[in-house]
């Protein structure tokens, strides 16, 4: 058999785009993968840089990590269509090549660290990296197809282990954890990564990944459980959902504690006008926001790809890319009040839908730093009606060279990952506990801390007939979701939650049009269109739904009926490629 099924190509350095002979430099060097390289402590250092590659960046395939598909957004598709119920995918799948390509450049590193003749000390952060990534990539193929096969050495074409069957998602959540543990023992702390070597991955990056993880599989096996698995698979040897959180919860609250990262907050100098959220994503120098701050003064992105727009600019089309994202109705009215409370008819604080802009009076500094806000003249002519600022730059760029360093991990999320383990294992959380953790967030975004007496305002506002713990678990997906935004977690929570169908198997609204007694900039109070609003624009017209202000119409961008979504998409399916090259790989079901 000439080729290989569980790597891309035959060379060992697929997945990289380069071992870097310093942090930024991507000139490839030549014969890397030959034994006789790893001679010494520098050949591991100079290939360890090549790894970081495999992080996600601002390279071609980084929509599929944004939500685009998401129920927070109204673009009507993209290539799998994956948020309507529809996953067409060719007759293989770069996403398993490409990760299964990466995992052996990492097991190549991990295999030369083994027969390494000098001090096994001298290279010790570098195999603590290549564990990390090993880790990483199986956690991505993990969300991907669940269970798939394990390989920690590199292959050649006579290999055995190129027709093993696939492992359990269990076993391969071991393999995870495990690398992960490996890389926190052996890699440095932030606080002694130097400022040129920024951007490596340190062990509170990787005690901050292992809890994301844990949290992940805690609450996939607590909501969606076996359904998933292909036949045949065996279940975990052990009920470990309980032990999961507890130990996300200790490591996140590790990370929270260490005074090395700190949320980037400048909305006290009046030229950031409140919009650190929307700046923090387009850092690059003092020109790129308008306080002067650069991207040393970032302190809350943990693990990212770095980027740098004369050494190393991003590879993809960002601002323009971002122009054309299309937030939903529903998105927008999942931003509170200042007073932490929903938008609804009771809350005095909400200004409705009356003009472009007045259902921004008195909301979430978020609302506006991610969205935008429209000028009062704006018209409805195809679009939800609200546009995107996140990841645009403030310092104009050409097309492809917007350089911020990309988010993998921040600070943010680990409060969020705190709160959210908390509260799934003990069913309740203290007032300490939230504000340690995702009430900084609500500090920034100027909304008002998260409290149990507040949610009890909530329930008693909105007329809830929820728990008071059902609600407070409601809140802090909230925040999750919106802090969160178009960072690569929204389809991903929705499936560990086991919500996947009932959030995306709804119509996809935008802008509220009126009402009986409703006037708006698009329709008056009795129905009538006016100029701002172009309904031939809308194929799908107009549907009532139910808004911070009732039941009124809004323009409908999708169906109900154009979705489709059921327990199989929580899964990709395994290619069919790799099940011809291996008959022993079974399928996912439902495909």
């Amino acid at each position: 058999m000439k080729k290989l099924v569980y790597i891309l190509a035959c060379s060992c350095l697929l997945g990289l785009n380069s071992c870097q002979n310093t942090f930024l430099d991507l000139d490839p060097l030549d014969a890397k993968t030959d034994a006789v390289y790893f001679k010494t402590p520098e050949h591991f250092r100079e290939y360890a840089n090549g790894l970081y590659s495999q992080l996600i960046g601002w390279r071609s395939g980084i929509l599929d990590h944004m939500d685009i598909q998401s129920d927070l957004i109204t673009n009507p598709s993209n290539q799998w269509n994956l948020g309507h119920g529809t996953i067409n995918v060719g007759y293989d799948d770069s996403r398993w090549t490409g990760l299964y390509g990466s995992i052996r450049a990492d097991n190549m590193l991990l295999e030369r660290a083994e027969t390494y003749a000098g001090d096994p000390a001298e290279i010790t952060q570098y195999v603590g990296e290549a564990y990390f990534f090993r880790a990483y990539n199986y956690f991505y193929l993990l969300k991907y197809f669940g269970g798939v096969p394990i390989l920690t050495r590199s292959l050649d074409t006579e290999s055995p282990e190129l027709y093993y069957p696939r492992n359990s998602r269990y076993e391969v959540v071991d393999q995870i954890l495990a690398d992960l543990q490996k890389a926190i023992d052996r890699l440095p702390i932030e606080q002694n990564i130097s400022s040129s070597d920024k951007g490596h991955i340190s062990k509170q990056g990787a005690k901050a990944f292992k809890a994301r993880v844990l949290l992940y599989e805690a609450t996939w096996r607590k909501n969606v459980g076996t359904k998933t698995d292909f036949e045949g698979s065996a279940g975990p040897a052990t009920d470990q959902v309980n032990a999961f959180l507890e130990e996300s919860i200790s490591l996140s609250e590790e990370v929270m504690k260490d005074q090395v990262y700190a949320l980037w907050n400048y909305n006290g100098d009046a030229r950031m006008n409140n919009m650190s959220s929307r700046y923090l994503f387009c850092i690059e120098d003092a020109e790129s926001n308008p306080g002067g701050y650069g991207r040393e003064t970032n302190k809350e992105f943990i693990i990212y790809s770095v980027f740098d727009r004369d050494a190393a600019p991003g590879k993809f089309q960002l601002n323009l890319n971002m122009s054309y994202v299309y937030p939903s109705r529903k998105f927008m009215d999942m931003f509170l009040c200042k007073n932490g409370m929903p938008i609804c008819e009771a809350n005095s604080q909400f200004g409705g839908y009356y003009t472009p802009t007045s259902e921004y009076k008195n909301r979430d500094y978020r609302m506006e730093a991610y969205v935008g806000k429209s000028a009062d003249d704006m018209k409805l002519n195809g679009t939800s009606g609200y546009g995107n600022m996140k990841f645009i730059t403030y310092k104009p760029a050409a097309e492809r060279e917007e350089s911020a360093n990309c988010p993998n991990l921040r600070l943010a999320e680990v409060y969020l990952n705190y709160a959210e383990a908390v509260m799934t294992r003990y069913n309740k959380i203290e007032d300490t506990q939230l504000e340690a953790s995702i009430n900084n967030l609500r500090r920034r975004a100027n909304v008002a801390s998260l409290t149990n007496a507040l949610v009890d305002q909530i329930i008693e506002l909105t007329g809830s007939t929820k728990s008071h713990e059902e609600v407070m678990m409601d809140e802090i997906r909230r925040e999750r979701t919106i802090e969160l935004y178009m960072e690569d977690f929204r389809f991903d929570d929705l499936k560990r939650w086991g919500m996947l169908e009932q959030e995306l198997n709804q119509p996809r609204c935008g802008r509220v049009l009126g009402g009986t007694n409703y006037g708006t900039t698009f329709k008056d109070a009795n129905g009538n269109n006016l100029a701002a609003y172009n309904p031939s624009a809308y194929v799908n017209g107009e549907l009532k739904v139910e808004t911070g202000h009732g039941e009124l119409y809004c323009v409908q961008l999708s169906k109900k009926s154009d979705s489709s979504l059921s327990s199989r998409h929580y899964l990709y399916p395994i290619p069919q490629h790799q099940i011809n090259l291996n008959p022993n790989l079974k399928q996912n079901p439902g495909y």
